[in-house]
């Protein structure tokens, strides 16, 4: 597969064991599919960057595949739970994490790679929002399609970075790039604000009726 990665430097050699441990699924080398989206993220802090060309080999590679059927939006939302760092403090928000962490963590042990949703600044509020009640699981899944953002593809395992290979680089221009994400998140986050004013409906879960009806990975409400 082809794969893009979005940075502010040319990146020829990805090196196993770097990358922040506080990214959406903790340290590792992110990517996505798409060159457009690489080029925003090269330009996030408003500097002209690159979106790094490769060629990935991902057959025979033990892939956790985080938007199969096998899982549902409490699985990744427990896994941004345990990597990022900044949450809502309310009692609300305490009792969700708690929750996710014991019932809904997958352990992504023996991996080589994660594909899953991309938690930006947008959607990481939207995750937010949730866990502290502010809306319903069936909201938290309409927000997640918000922004276009699709998948990303994050290399774990020293294995799986055998098996990249650089091929090239085009430059990013962050007065074209990084307006386009901002316009992006600000799109996502006004959709966002119409789903989230909608009334919601008596059977609308929302994660104090989880935690309180003791709702497990299996759960079909959860489908």
């Amino acid at each position: 597969m082809i794969l893009y990665h979005g940075s502010e430097k040319i990146i020829d050699v990805p090196i196993y064991g770097k990358g922040n441990s506080h990214n959406d699924y903790g340290g590792g080398f992110y990517c996505t599919e798409s060159e457009e989206l690489a080029k925003e993220w090269a330009c996030a802090n408003n500097k002209n960057g690159f979106a790094n060309k490769y060629e990935f080999d991902i057959d025979g590679l033990n892939v956790l595949y985080l938007n199969s059927g096998q899982y549902n939006l409490l699985n990744w939302l427990a896994v941004l739970t345990k990597h990022r760092t900044y949450w809502e403090s309310s009692t609300v928000s305490e009792m969700a994490k708690k929750y996710l962490m014991e019932n809904f963590m997958v352990d992504t042990t023996g991996f080589d790679v994660i594909i899953g949703y991309r938690a930006d600044d947008s959607y990481f509020s939207f995750a937010q929002d949730f866990a502290a009640g502010a809306i319903s699981y069936r909201q938290l899944g309409e927000a997640m399609r918000l922004g276009k953002l699709g998948e990303q593809t994050v290399l774990i395992s020293k294995r799986a970075f055998e098996r990249i290979k650089y091929i090239s680089n085009s430059p990013a221009d962050a007065s074209v790039y990084y307006k386009r994400k901002k316009e992006r998140d600000r799109m996502a986050r006004k959709e966002y604000r119409q789903t989230k004013s909608e009334p919601l409906s008596p059977d609308e879960l929302l994660i104090v009726d989880i935690i309180r009806e003791g709702m497990k990975q299996n759960d079909e409400r959860l489908r």
